[in-house]
């Protein structure tokens, strides 16, 4: 069975609106990710906050999600143990075949966002196309967040 290559582009936009997210609204990074080339969607526990975002919330991540793209951040890739990335990180959505690995890799893109991830990533921000939410919806019975959102056609 092959595995799954996600868009470098999207993969690398997700990472910023996630941190954005988590910044903006304290619920952490998202409880599952689903990355396709045209749209992607994003689910966060949101139970924090209990509700939609805003029209203006909305646009506000968008806003702060561009601006980073926009200020070409380096994307880069560092190595650390088991026990530093405990100390930093929520180990507990790793996939099964990171259970035993005694290193994990850390994914930072600027000051913007730091997470553990192993997939594809560009190697600066200047390579993704803005962004555009495309939609919100909140489940108060989950108390799930999603967000769906695409890469706008490069000009």
């Amino acid at each position: 069975m092959s595995e799954k290559v996600y868009p470098r582009e999207m993969h690398t936009a997700e990472h910023l609106l996630s941190g954005t997210i988590g910044r903006m609204f304290g619920c952490g990074r998202p409880v599952t990710t689903h990355l396709e080339r045209k749209k992607s969607k994003v689910d966060f526990d949101f139970r924090n906050v209990g509700r939609n975002l805003t029209p203006e919330e909305t646009d506000a991540v968008e806003q702060a999600v561009n601006e980073q793209i926009a200020e070409r951040l380096e994307v880069t890739f560092e190595t650390v143990s088991r026990a530093a990335a405990a100390a930093e990180f929520d180990l507990s959505h790793l996939p099964v075949e990171a259970a035993e690995v005694a290193e994990l890799r850390v994914v930072r893109i600027g000051d913007c966002d730091r997470c553990l991830c192993i997939g594809e990533h560009v190697a600066n921000t200047a390579e993704i196309s803005p962004l555009r939410i495309i939609s919100t919806d909140y489940d108060p019975e989950s108390g799930r967040l999603r967000i769906r959102f695409k890469l706008e056609p490069s000009v």
